[in-house]
């Protein structure tokens, strides 16, 4: 997964969070190299997908008797797509969260 797609993520997160709360922008984490935000959430969210579907590709072939899959390879490969998964899972709640306190925010 794309930490640097996270990490700008974040940024943009707390520098809207500070913004939004009346402190300066130079009070949080600067932007880096100014990704849009958009951009950034659906390549994360395309190599989790790609991540899984070779994965699920791989065990199809081994479980159809495939020779050159190889047990380990395959099993590595579903370990990563469910990390990679569960690491997605967790930006979405700090994504929600992040936007159900600035919806909380007194303006």
């Amino acid at each position: 997964m794309d930490t640097q797609g996270i990490e700008n993520m974040l940024n943009v997160l707390r520098s809207t969070a500070a913004q939004a709360s009346g402190k300066t922008a130079s009070a949080s984490a600067p932007v880096v190299g100014g990704a849009d935000f958009a951009e950034v959430l659906k390549n994360s969210i395309d190599k989790v997908n790609t991540t899984q579907a070779q994965a699920n590709q791989m065990a199809e072939k081994l479980a159809a008797g495939d020779t050159t899959q190889n047990l380990h390879e395959v099993m590595i490969a579903l370990q990563t797509a469910s990390v990679s998964f569960q690491e997605m899972v967790q930006v979405r709640n700090k994504l929600v969260t992040a936007y159900q306190d600035m919806m909380n925010m007194q303006v």
